[in-house]
């Protein structure tokens, strides 16, 4: 499936004086193709126009909606080499860049730890040891609560 990257620029408020354009319509088509054209060279396909609608400040706490006529052009971007399936990894790859098999939800509900007199589980979850990265610069002994 194709990717895609997009550009949005406004369309022209006014036309380009041209030689042979008399009127505004004809001025303003002109400005129109130039601005296609122009970014078709670089490989923009236009794709449509949109209205839109932006607030802006008027004074200091007024505001106001106006409406911004946008173009939209897209093209395709060259995809990347998928990624290779686990089974697919070198056998020398380094351990840091295999990780282990993530726990499942039984074997986290599992390491829930009790709170207080009635036995009832808290609402947290420690991971298995081994499966996260000390943090901080402390090592090995208790944390108190």
């Amino acid at each position: 499936m194709p990717r895609f990257e997009y550009k949005v620029v406004p369309a022209p408020r006014k036309g380009e004086k041209v030689k042979g354009a008399k009127t505004a319509t004809d001025r303003f088509a002109h400005a129109l193709t130039q601005m296609m054209n122009d970014l078709g060279r670089d490989g923009w396909e236009y794709l449509r126009a949109e209205t839109l609608p932006c607030e802006e400040r008027v004074g200091f706490t007024g505001k106001t909606t106006t409406y911004l006529n946008l173009l939209i052009f897209r093209r395709a971007v060259e995809e990347a080499a998928p990624l290779p399936a686990r089974e697919e990894l070198p056998a020398d790859l380094p351990a840091f860049f295999r990780p282990e098999r993530a726990p499942g939800p039984s074997e986290l509900a599992a390491t829930l730890t009790p709170r207080g007199g009635d036995g009832r589980r808290a609402p947290t979850v420690q991971a298995p040891e081994g499966h996260a990265p000390a943090v901080g610069p402390a090592r090995g002994g208790l944390v108190a609560e």
